[in-house]
């Protein structure tokens, strides 16, 4: 019963951070105006899931950022939609299985990497205030390196088209997308996680919940 119990809990604890998802998905909230760029919050739910529920509700929630992202390269195509939406593809079947691994695929790594990072940290009983800031950060990391990777892999020839350059021009835009994008969400990631995570850590203690990383030590 206590087992059930639990896994209620765990079930509508993934269902609501499947909703703020959802919710910095579709609206002005999931970006923070950053003094050169718009760095997306939407992994954010993401990685505090990981932290909060384990690798699985992270990879579920993952998958939820990545579906959002699919759907929204489907029904407002950008220049880089081919990337993102199997219904944008330029390449075929081949394209489109390329790009349902870029929207969700990736997005899914980052509850895995989170969770299981954060388990490694409790483990070896790093301090809190130390550990969330770092499972943001990488978690953050993971999105932009693994999206920005897959592009280049994947689609470099699409991708030099699309913005109208060599194919040799390519790594360059790539890496300048890393350094100029990936670091400041990463930074805010980092932020963002440490000040929510530490207040969700505790509420789920007081709730007799408790967090993965509890029930992975023991």
């Amino acid at each position: 019963m206590k087992e059930r119990k639990h896994d209620t809990r765990w079930m509508v604890s993934v269902a609501l951070m499947a909703a703020i998802v959802i919710v910095l998905a579709n609206t002005p909230l999931g970006m923070i105006q950053l003094p050169i760029i718009k760095a997306t919050t939407v992994h954010i739910p993401v990685i505090i899931g990981a932290v909060l529920l384990g690798p699985g509700a992270g990879a579920v929630l993952g998958g939820v950022f990545g579906i959002c992202s699919l759907v929204s390269n489907t029904m407002a195509p950008t220049l880089l939609s081919f990337a993102f939406s199997p219904f944008m593809s330029t390449t075929g079947l081949a394209g489109a299985a390329k790009a349902v691994w870029i929207s969700v695929g990736c997005r899914i790594l980052i509850g895995v990497a989170a969770g299981w990072l954060w388990i490694l940290l409790t483990r070896l009983k790093v301090n809190q205030l130390i550990a969330l800031p770092i499972v943001g950060f990488i978690g953050s990391l993971v999105n932009t390196v693994t999206v920005m990777g897959s592009i280049y892999v994947l689609f470099a020839q699409q991708y030099a088209d699309a913005k109208q350059v060599g194919i040799t021009a390519v790594w360059g835009l790539i890496m300048g997308t890393v350094t100029a994008s990936g670091i400041p969400e990463a930074a805010a990631a980092a932020i963002l996680v440490l000040a929510l995570g530490k207040v969700l850590i505790q509420v789920t203690k007081k709730m007799n919940f408790g967090t993965i990383s509890a029930q992975a030590v023991r």
